[in-house]
């Protein structure tokens, strides 16, 4: 892990097309904007990881579904 510090209004740059730019410092909690292409996804981690556990229970809604159908007759 890279660990750097800086300033408010100090950016960041990941490659050619990211880039992260301290916006604020208030107590413990801080402010950053992302900048990023549209097909770039970028989420809180806690978001990311529900959208991973919905993705999981889909699919496995799906293999289930796919199985009773099979055992039922069906295509």
């Amino acid at each position: 892990m890279l660990i750097l510090s800086r300033k408010v209004d100090e950016k960041i740059k990941i490659g050619d097309n990211i880039t992260i730019t301290l916006i604020e410092v208030r107590g413990d909690q801080v402010k950053i904007g992302v900048e990023a292409p549209k097909n770039v996804k970028v989420f809180r981690q806690e978001v990311f990881n529900a959208i991973q556990t919905e993705n999981r229970e889909a699919a496995a809604n799906s293999q289930t579904l796919e199985a009773l159908s099979k055992f039922l007759g069906g295509k």
